[in-house]
């Protein structure tokens, strides 16, 4: 085999260009390549390309089956007629075999049915619909699909066009969240473009550092310097993956907080006044997605105190619909302020086991008008709750395995639930996410929980596709997971989790 130099890279730009196609994103990354190479594509004899399997692109708009049935449920609990936009790859989904009727938006890329904003809210006005929801991921977050259907005078069940450019932009929400009150990481506030001016900051807080890319998400654009001597590389290198992800270069400085948990609390607004829900435990990730999630896990006295500012910053930016505020907090003790998810999360379902409410029952009658249904006083949590994803991945490697369910088998039972559009004879396909299902389990002790959930995980068959039921069931009999011994570098630092290490 002979040599081979690289000499031009670029980033596929999947930020939060929710509009975009992977072909367009990838045609942008190709772009960027060549200009890093100082070549143009004339000077190409030939191109080849290989598929690094769309499901390894999560958290920002690879999702739709099981928030699809989830939703529909509570708009059925609500007397309200359901009609579920779809591609090809799911005409034949529960979501769309029980809804009272599917539109099909007939595209050859999958995602492209998703993506398409005119093309939805041409299907959201031929069935006459009042309003929209948009789940999580795809256009949930793009002010412009909001703005297009206040437009046609079809409600978008979630935040303003306004709120959700606002929570878009990590500078403009931090501003935010620093005026209401909310603590923030040592950081520059601003961005910050030159090498001199950079370093400055980063000398003035003290490495470790983080350069963060204001725009965008899914851990893109971020890069952890812990000495001056590698600062500006990094800059440079954070502001071009930033560029080509989002089309936006600028980037600013935080404190990199060591050892971090995550921790997020639920909230719910009406446009002028917002409740809290409490928080859930969030630090069990892989590629910068979370993968169990449990609750309660602070002191009543945090929460109280903590909730009350995450209400306060709700309220400051007149937030409608339900939100989740993310955190990290340090070894100290200490919580600093992350970003808004301005939609329904992936975990909400571990607030409803703990807080005994249908969240997204909630947000779509403040959607509809009504002013906040129940007051601070009235939300009480009991006992605890845990959700784990199970994902159609190799709980070895962690990389998908798309395929058919020849066999599957949900557990139940007291406490047990299970929110999944998948069934024996499914097809996985290998376009979207690789979630398959959220098992979740409430009881009164968090000990009980842990039992239960590995009860629950050992009844579950799944044949066909592999899962991550066996990592899962490690971690529930994993000392520092049931010693509360957990920050986000958990699973890098139990690597022999699957082998008995």
């Amino acid at each position: 085999m002979q040599d081979i130099y690289i000499v031009g890279v670029g980033m596929t730009p999947f930020g939060k260009f929710r509009d975009k196609t992977i072909k367009d994103m990838t045609g942008e990354a190709v772009a960027a390549a060549l200009s890093d190479a100082r070549v143009t594509a004339d000077r190409i004899d030939g191109a080849f390309f290989s598929n690094a399997v769309q499901g390894h692109m999560e958290g920002q708009h690879m999702i739709r089956g099981e928030i699809a049935l989830r939703i529909l449920r509570s708009l059925r609990s609500l007397g309200i007629e359901v009609v579920v936009a779809h591609g090809r790859d799911d005409r034949l989904t529960l979501p769309v075999r029980l809804a009272d009727e599917g539109v099909f938006i007939a595209r050859d890329d999958p995602l492209a049915s998703y993506l398409d904003i005119e093309a939805i809210v041409a299907a959201a006005k031929e069935v006459g619909a009042d309003a929209v929801h948009p789940g999580y991921g795809f256009l949930a977050e793009n002010p412009t699909f909001a703005e297009r259907l206040a437009e046609e005078g079809i409600k978008f069940i979630g935040p303003s066009p306004e709120v959700l450019r606002l929570l878009g932009d990590k500078l403009a929400a931090r501003d935010a969240m620093v005026k209401a009150g909310l603590p923030v990481a040592k950081g520059s506030g601003k961005p910050v473009s030159e090498q001199a001016e950079a370093s400055s900051v980063a000398e003035e807080i003290g490495y470790p550092v983080m350069i963060k890319a204001a725009a965008g998400g899914g851990g893109i654009g971020i890069q952890v310097v812990n000495s001056a001597d590698e600062f500006e590389a990094a800059l440079r290198l954070c502001q071009g993956r930033a560029l080509s992800a989002f089309g936006d270069d600028r980037v600013f400085i935080e404190k990199f907080i060591e050892g971090a948990q995550h921790i997020e609390f639920q909230v719910l607004g009406d446009g002028s006044a917002a409740v809290h829900f409490g928080e859930r435990f969030c630090s069990i990730q892989r590629r910068h997605q979370k993968i169990l999630e449990e609750g309660p896990w602070l002191s009543d006295e945090i929460r109280q105190q903590l909730g009350a500012k995450v209400v306060a910053g709700a309220e400051a930016v007149g937030y409608e619909g339900l939100a989740t505020f993310e955190f990290l907090r340090d070894t100290e003790g200490e919580f600093y302020f992350l970003e808004v998810n301005p939609r329904v999360q992936v975990e909400h379902t571990v607030t409803e086991m703990i807080a005994g409410v249908d969240l997204v029952s909630l947000g779509i009658r403040v959607a509809a008008g009504e002013s906040l249904p129940l007051s601070q006083d009235d939300i009480k949590l009991s006992g605890h709750a845990i959700q784990v994803r199970i994902n159609a991945e190799n709980p070895f490697t962690l990389e998908p395995s798309p395929g058919r369910l020849w066999e599957c088998h949900w557990p139940g039972g007291p406490g047990v639930r299970v929110d999944t559009h998948a069934h024996t004879g499914y097809d996985m396909p290998p376009s979207f996410d690789s979630l398959l299902a959220k098992l979740v389990v409430w009881a009164p002790t968090r000990e009980e929980a842990i039992a239960k959930m590995d009860a629950a995980l050992g009844e579950t068959l799944i044949i066909g596709v592999d899962t991550l039921i066996p990592l899962h069931r490690a971690i529930m009999n994993e000392t520092d997971f049931r010693n509360r011994e957990v920050n986000v570098e958990y699973l890098d630092g139990h690597p022999g989790l699957l082998d008995g290490r």
